[in-house]
């Protein structure tokens, strides 16, 4: 008999658990949100960022690597050169259509090959995330990882 109890025992012990595990999975399931959450563009004017790594390599130059968002997205930034323009976001993606950028060449390749990056990938669009006091700008390629560094709190 005390066999018998043992592996019955077990036996419900064990059904337990996996229904228990079961329970829990459903449950927590149904706090997940299939939707797709996306960078506003209220989340991002009137903020400064500043540029921290590039394709995951820290960036520390010698001036700030800014990007900052105005009304209605007006964009405006710097790399070696200076840029602004008037950017759409939409469904995550941000574009700048007419991108101007002042065209200086400078002495670090680095900062060169940063101006063509950041140009190219505005004007053709980049998929924004902004996490708490970090600002990401992703292509299938390359992405630019920017902290909030507002001058006024």
């Amino acid at each position: 008999m005390l066999c018998w109890y043992y592996l019955f025992g077990e036996y419900l012990m064990s059904s337990m658990k996996l229904t228990l595990a079961l329970v829990a999975a459903t449950l927590l399931a149904g706090c997940v949100s299939t939707s797709k959450v996306t960078t506003q563009p209220e989340q991002l004017q009137h903020h400064r960022f500043v540029l921290e790594s590039v394709n995951g390599n820290n960036v520390s130059p010698a001036k700030p690597l800014e990007l900052s968002f105005g009304e209605k997205m007006h964009i405006s930034g710097n790399m070696c050169n200076r840029f602004t323009g008037e950017g759409k976001l939409s469904d995550g993606e941000l574009k700048v259509k007419n991108l101007a950028m002042t065209r200086m060449l400078c002495t670090d390749a680095q900062l060169n090959q940063l101006d063509a990056l950041v140009g190219a990938m505005l004007h053709d669009g980049v998929q924004v995330d902004l996490t708490e006091n970090q600002l990401t700008l992703a292509t299938s390629h390359d992405s630019l990882v920017y902290k909030l560094a507002d001058l006024v709190n």
